[in-house]
């Protein structure tokens, strides 16, 4: 029987083989920092005498706390300063590369790999981060890990971990005008659930997926871990290879030949076997929206919010009740009258140029509506130099949209000053919907870039298909 993608990049790092019911022992070929989850591993390296195995392996950068107002502001709270400061004192001290705040190479983690070449297919890649699986998008096998598993990944550049399971996903068909990659796996979590892919790696297939650019497909993987899986991949494809061709680091002539030439190998092979398969028609998807408060309890932007009742599963039924009272919705609600004060546009999921170009095309000769504010953070300083050099800070600027000067994780984590306030409802296109995950009491829907930026120029959710044509 042949193997998965999954398995052949797993095999090809296994250290040490557990029995049953045990760990293997992987080895990392790179292990990602930021500045919230890093300073008790870093303690107890140090409290144990250890140094940090491979440094060159290793990358730091601040994301999370970050202000975006400016690239010299200091940050506001005494707890995000604190950890900002011991990052730069750690990474300093056991010379691990760091990209700080107003640095060129600074951004949220998951975007900046990518951007800096340090992502190839093949690879294992950890960080102290859940949304590490949009790395898988490369055909890498990437995860987040806890604390104590940083503290390993940083004595001995492995990690002892269950080997997970495998799951294909396969779309077929396209994808409608107006649908993105974010509906695609909305729709995807409403269907399997947020424990749909607990304990595996879903690996994305069919012509859909092919058809794809990275950044979309790093969209999809980032989602991953919200259905509950370990990992997303997508087998490299010439796609995968001309993104990768101009980033820094990478090998030309007859050694960029090589590596494609190794690359090409990695995918399931045609006899390989999974242990859950879920097909998916692209072309009967629309617009999604969340509704309640986890990303599985979500519908078409056309459905209306649904009642508790209409859940026969009890814990789901409980679920539901819960999330309605959270979120001040009346069932029977059309999602499309929905109303939001806020807008959010960046984070981990759509902060890349892709993203905000797709933004940006809706929000042409358009105006935010009144009482709406629009906020537009990029994922990375990169992006943000990009976007300007494109012209779409203008855009944002005259739509009346506020493009902020530095890159972070910012509303989609509120662990800055950009928080959403108790009551207050945003359309967000970020990973998570949780009670308080955009600031405390606040509302979020989640959606995808062209959906903002419809949302924000109506006022209420909105597709772009909704709007009437922009003035000339």
């Amino acid at each position: 029987m042949g193997s998965t993608l999954a398995s052949k990049v797993w095999d090809a790092h296994m250290v040490r083989r557990g029995g049953a019911g045990q760990d293997d022992l992987l080895y990392v070929d790179l292990h990602l920092l930021h500045e919230v989850n890093t300073p008790q591993a870093f303690d107890d390296l140090r409290a144990a005498g250890r140094v940090v195995r491979r440094p060159d392996l290793t990358l730091g950068t601040e994301d999370h706390n970050t202000p975006t107002t400016s690239v010299d502001e200091v940050i506001a709270d005494p707890a995000g300063r604190r950890q900002s400061m011991l990052m730069r004192r750690n990474c300093a001290e056991f010379g691990i590369p760091l990209h700080r705040l107003g640095d060129p190479g600074q951004g949220i983690v998951h975007v900046i790999g990518p951007e800096l070449g340090l992502v190839r297919p093949g690879m294992t890649i950890v960080c102290c981060d859940s949304h590490t699986t949009t790395l898988g998008a490369f055909g890498a096998i990437a995860f987040g890990i806890g604390t104590s598993q940083v503290e390993h990944v940083l004595a001995t550049q492995t990690l002892p971990i269950r080997r997970p399971k495998d799951m294909a996903v396969t779309v077929g068909g396209r994808l409608p005008d107006g649908v993105s990659a974010k509906d695609l796996v909305l729709a995807l979590i409403a269907r399997i659930g947020t424990a749909g892919g607990q304990g595996h790696v879903i690996e994305y297939r069919g012509d859909t997926i092919a058809g794809l650019s990275m950044e979309a497909r790093m969209t999809l993987c980032n989602m991953s871990v919200e259905a509950g899986s370990r990992a997303g991949m997508v087998a490299p494809d010439d796609t995968t290879y001309e993104y990768l061709r101009t980033r820094p680091g990478m090998p030309d002539g007859a050694a960029w030949d090589a590596e494609v030439a190794y690359w090409r190998t990695l995918r399931s092979d045609l006899d390989a076997a999974f242990d859950k398969e879920i097909t998916l028609d692209a072309g009967a998807l629309q617009p999604w929206a969340t509704w309640g408060t986890n990303p599985g309890q979500s519908i078409p932007l056309d459905g209306r919010v649904p009642a508790a009742d209409d859940f026969t599963d009890p814990q789901e039924r409980a679920a539901a009740e819960r999330a309605l009272a959270y979120m001040d919705l009346r069932p029977g609600t059309a999602m499309r009258d929905i109303a939001v004060s806020s807008v959010f546009l960046g984070s981990c999921t759509n902060g890349r140029i892709e993203d905000l170009r797709s933004a940006a095309a809706v929000l042409v000769n358009r105006r935010v509506a009144d009482g709406v504010h629009m906020l537009v953070v990029p994922g990375s300083a990169a992006v943000r130099r990009q976007a300007v050099a494109e012209g779409l800070d203008r855009v944002f600027a005259a739509a009346g949209a506020d493009f902020r000067p530095a890159a972070g994780c910012s509303m989609c984590c509120a662990l800055n000053e950009d928080r959403l306030r108790p009551g207050q409802r945003a359309a967000s296109t970020s990973n998570r919907n949780f009670e308080g995950r955009q600031g405390k009491g606040g509302r979020t829907h989640l959606v995808s870039p062209q959906v903002a930026a419809a949302t924000a120029v109506v006022g209420k959710l909105a597709a772009p298909a909704d709007l009437l044509p922009a003035a000339l």
